[in-house]
């Protein structure tokens, strides 16, 4: 596995690297597709992911996170892109707040919902929300930080 990260936004002076690759070893673990996969992490501003969200899904807000997969999950020999996760720097410190724990721990979970996406998991549907928050709260047990 490799995770390639990329911190275009000066507001976040930790980049979680540890806790990002193991949230994202730990979702392809309980999922069971291997580790062969790369991961790119980019933290945004919200002016950079409200364009993403206009320009990629006709959104014209500011999200907490974006996946973008790429359309290869398959067991291979070689390192895959699995896709691109990007999170939204400012939204996850209101997230944070918000819910009353700290930023590592919104950071870990939006990785983990994010990851989710890429491996094919949505939250359309509310059959599919409530597998996909299930999954979420496995993982996140899993690591210790379930609140």
């Amino acid at each position: 596995m490799r995770v390639l990260i990329d911190n275009r936004d000066d507001k976040l002076d930790n980049l979680y690297q540890e806790e990002l690759e193991e949230v994202i070893l730990e979702t392809l673990k309980t999922e069971g597709v291997g580790e062969n996969f790369e991961i790119s992490v980019s933290f945004v501003s919200e002016n950079e992911i409200k364009s993403l969200n206009r320009d990629y899904r006709n959104i014209d807000r500011v999200t907490d996170v974006l996946s973008f997969p790429t359309d290869l999950i398959e067991e291979s020999e070689i390192m895959m892109p699995l896709g691109d996760i990007v999170i939204c720097v400012k939204r996850a410190k209101e997230q944070a707040r918000e819910y009353g724990h700290d930023l590592k721990r919104e950071i870990m979970y939006l990785t983990c919902h994010s990851m989710l996406h890429l491996l094919g998991y949505d939250h359309i549907k509310e059959d599919d929300k409530l597998e996909m928050r299930k999954r979420e709260k496995e993982i996140m047990k899993s690591l210790g930080v379930f609140k």
